[in-house]
């Protein structure tokens, strides 16, 4: 498996469509966190963007997994970027 640090900017002036449709992203998230598909999620402290962790086959299997998140109509623009974590917590789930 690969990972991939995924950081989402949200749309500017959609703070209340976007707390609309928090809840249901966030449990998306914690249903692939189950599953080990997320390794890690999070808003970053402006509020504008957010970074996720996951794991994914492939850059492909990456975006089609993105495609299904709840909150993706909301994301003026995503980066995502292969990850090798070597040290730390996240260093054993991207080994495996």
């Amino acid at each position: 498996m690969t990972v991939f640090a995924v950081e989402y900017r949200y749309e500017s002036g959609a703070d209340e469509r976007i707390a609309e449709v928090r809840p249901a992203h966030r449990a998306w998230l914690s249903g692939l966190a189950d599953e080990g598909t997320v390794l890690a999620s999070g808003p970053l402290a402006d509020g504008s963007r957010a970074l996720i962790v996951f794991r994914a086959e492939d850059r492909g299997s990456l975006d089609a997994l993105l495609a299904q998140d709840p909150i993706a109509g909301l994301v003026a623009e995503k980066t995502a970027t292969e990850w090798k974590p070597i040290i730390g917590l996240l260093a054993e789930s991207a080994a495996a």
